[in-house]
């Protein structure tokens, strides 16, 4: 070498070795300028451009330098580790290969290989190359922390966690380490040990914006929002501009019904990713609870132009538009929606379809899909040991609805009456408490009222097994803030669906559903997955329910005195189309009359007058009612003359609360079961002259009755005699029907006797 270049050389070398980079980077420079092939030169520049993250062209001037001498294993080794920096994974292979070969005991050389190859997902031969790193040196951290992430990423997650274990035990103060372990215990549900974790790894670096990031996931799984809140307000503090940080406050904040918090959250995380999907769902969420459906639907629109394909937002979408009842492209929406279940798609939530369609198959088709998506049998508890035949059977009610809610209205005197000889009755509560006198009733009526809200699903099914339930009633199904997972576990023996919800499940971990021969005939058990329980008379009710002695004059709501009052006080989303059609035909056909409905919302209002309007039908003939209390609410039916329901989903709670009061309700039974509840109120109270087969058959009888006003008291007079003389509002005959289904499912499992349809009549 030219004496002067290498007097350079020997400078560039002092330069490096005293960290002086750019000093010998400008010398380096100079020689390979003047020797395009000196090998120390090529290698140190290298050396030192990888140092300043510059891999690429580290990687270049180490390819010159290994061409000259492929056979020197540090330039193998370097070269390797440069191209993978810069993402060039492929391309390295060989020369981590050529490395390895070169100098077999070196298990750096064997970790940055196998770190190679597991980014191209090569995880099997990466073990390999790991175990050897491993037998090389026993103590190396890096390798077991390694080792772990790919166990974790061949989902051998217990694997993965012992490997972590290792690398946490050799290098205590790793809070890479810890912070990996708590991923792997976070996807095997070990939630509090996972959340030890990210603490551990946090307290090792207290900047850690991902463990804090993380600890506020799990803390929300935990429903410990609150402190969710607290660490992702760290990462914000960390990160201003962490999108997803606001993005899980705002769902925290959720949670705890802090809508105008969650939204200026989720505002914020929109600001920082205009594009972030998931964002402006859940602010359309908030927004839809706080009644703000117009702006709702923008923000499912505005989501659903950012991602087409997100999960089930085209069928919150067209409900949102159902309860304003905004119907510009209700078909084509309806059909697609439609469509795609047929298909398997995530496009519609289970309990938005049931008021939208009167297909058994295409519901049965939705919950399957939204239950093995959402809440698939977990195993995680283990199987359930074999409980012992007791005295007292022990039922479990699982609900969120123990407040003043439709589902307590109607079940509440069923509590009271179960026969606490025979039963032991036991309230698994995971809903607000409302402070409500509905509340305190309900509380009385159990043997046990638990409040287990802030439980995991996982903590409440082990909670259920640990107390011995042998048969668990879930009121809820696929409803507002229903818990399914909770029985996914499998919390009792045998599991059951009851009231809440009008359909299948869809799940196999759910073994019953009651039901009636009108709500489902036999020829339709296939539409179910449960087996059915008939019994004679399906929904159950409460007569102690009292009605305000406030005698309303039709002056007093804005009626007129002296024409005839057709009323429908169902949620908006149950008004479709057709059903709106309906009634409009039967208002032009009986000139003096009115409809009476109940408005939810301003738009909805407005939006059914536009569409009477458009039928022909003056606005005015439309009045509306506002929310009032329970009992002056029942008061305010008899007022009115006859009840018209919509279908396919029908009045439940709000048909058995218009006879109770002495009001008819006309409905048109259709074919699944939502859309012939209100046939079995019917059935029940004696007046099956009221159930309709058709559409313009439902018209004709509606306009039949208010041009007959002696037809039309004949049948007031019949519902009044039949109240308490048949099925539908005798609630002691209904306990001890449903005791003796309890009884006989219970006979059954204590026989190893599966599930099968049971008719009590």
């Amino acid at each position: 070498m030219n004496p002067q270049l290498q007097m350079m050389l020997q400078q560039a070398l002092q330069s490096f070795q005293n960290g002086n980079y750019e000093r010998a980077d400008s010398i380096l420079v100079k020689i390979i300028k003047a020797d395009s092939k000196n090998l120390p030169a090529l290698h140190v520049l290298g050396l030192i451009k990888a140092s300043q993250k510059k891999y690429q062209e580290a990687a270049d001037l180490l390819s010159k330098a290994a061409r000259l001498n492929p056979n020197e294993a540090s330039i193998q080794y370097n070269l390797a580790k440069s191209l993978a920096d810069c993402g060039s994974f492929r391309e390295s292979i060989p020369h981590h290969k050529k490395a390895v070969e070169l100098m077999p005991n070196n298990p750096e050389a064997l970790l940055n290989y196998a770190i190679t190859l597991g980014a191209l997902a090569s995880y099997e031969e990466a073990l390999n190359v790991l175990d050897k790193a491993i037998l090389i040196q026993p103590n190396y951290a890096e390798a077991f922390l390694n080792h772990g992430l790919i166990l974790a990423a061949l989902n051998r997650l217990e694997d993965a966690n012992i490997s972590f274990d290792s690398a946490i035990r050799l290098n205590p103060s790793s809070s890479e380490s810890c912070f990996n372990k708590g991923i792997v215990l976070t996807k095997l549900n070990k939630l509090d040990e996972a959340l030890n974790a990210y603490i551990s790894a946090i307290h090792l670096n207290p900047d850690y914006l991902d463990a804090w990031l993380n600890r506020g996931v799990v803390l929300h799984a935990l429903k410990c929002y609150g402190e969710a809140i607290d660490a992702f307000n760290m990462v914000i503090k960390l990160n201003p501009n962490h999108f997803q940080a606001w993005f899980n406050k705002g769902a925290s904040l959720k949670e705890l019904q802090r809508y105008e918090e969650a939204l200026i959250a989720y505002d914020n995380s929109i600001n920082l990713n205009v594009e972030y999907s998931d964002a402006w769902v859940n602010k359309a969420a908030a927004l839809h609870e706080l009644k703000r459906f117009n702006e709702s639907i923008e923000a499912y629109q505005h989501a659903l132009k950012l991602n087409p394909k997100i999960d089930w937002v085209e069928g919150d979408l067209l409900h949102t538009k159902m309860k304003v009842c905004l119907w510009d492209d209700f078909d084509e929406s309806l059909a697609d929606l439609m469509s795609k279940v047929r298909t398997g798609e995530k496009s519609i939530t289970p309990f938005p379809l049931l008021s939208l369609v009167d297909d058994g198959l295409l519901q049965k088709q939705c919950s399957t899909i939204y239950a093995n998506s959402k809440f698939p049998l977990n195993a995680k508890l283990g199987p359930l040991n074999k409980l012992l035949q007791k005295e007292r059977i022990r039922i479990g009610y699982f609900s969120a609805d123990f407040r003043n809610h439709a589902v307590s209205a109607l079940t509440a005197q069923l509590f009271e009456l179960h026969n606490k000889q025979k039963f032991e009755i036991i309230a698994f509560s995971y809903g607000p408490d409302d402070q409500s006198l509905m509340r305190n009733r309900l509380s009385k009526a159990f043997d046990q009222f638990l409040d287990i809200g802030s439980q995991s699903d996982m903590q409440i099914a082990k909670l259920s097994r640990d107390l011995g339930i042998d048969i668990a009633i879930d009121l809820g199904g696929f409803t507002t803030d229903s818990r399914p997972g909770i029985f996914s576990y499998r919390a009792a023996p045998i599991q059951a669906g009851y009231i809440g919800y009008l359909g299948t499940m869809g799940a196999n971990y759910m073994d019953y559903l009651f039901a009636d021969k009108t709500i489902i005939p036999h020829e339709a058990e296939q539409y179910y997955s449960e087996k059915i329980v008939y019994l004679p008379s399906y929904q159950v009710n409460d007569t102690n329910r009292k009605i305000s002695d406030e005698i309303f004059s039709r002056e007093s709501l804005g009626l007129p005195k002296d024409e005839f009052v057709f009323a429908c006080f169902n949620n908006n989303y149950k008004i479709l189309p057709a059903t709106f059609n309906s009634w409009m035909n039967i208002l032009k056909a009986t000139p003096k009359s009115v409809l009476y409905l109940y408005a939810d919302n301003p738009w909805s209002k407005d939006n059914l007058m536009k569409e009477a309007e458009a039928r022909g039908v003056k606005a005015d003939r439309l009045i509306f009612g506002g929310r009032i209390d329970a009992d002056q609410y029942l008061a305010r039916y008899r007022a009115c003359d006859l009840f018209l329901d919509t279908a396919p989903y029908n009045a439940g709670t709000t048909a058995s609360d218009a006879l109770w009061a002495g009001l008819p309700v006309l409905t048109l039974i259709g074919q699944s079961f939502p859309s012939r509840v209100a046939s079995s109120l019917l059935n029940a109270v004696g007046l099956p002259e009221l159930v309709t087969s058709s559409a313009a058959e439902y018209e004709i009888r509606a306009i039949e009755l208010a041009m007959n006003p002696e037809m039309m008291s004949a049948i007031k007079l019949k519902l009044v005699n039949n109240q308490l003389t048949t099925l539908l509002f005798d609630t002691p005959r209904f306990t001890e029907s449903i005791e003796a289904v309890y009884t006989k499912m219970y006979g059954d499992y204590q026989s190893n006797v599966g599930p099968n349809h049971i008719s009590l009549g």
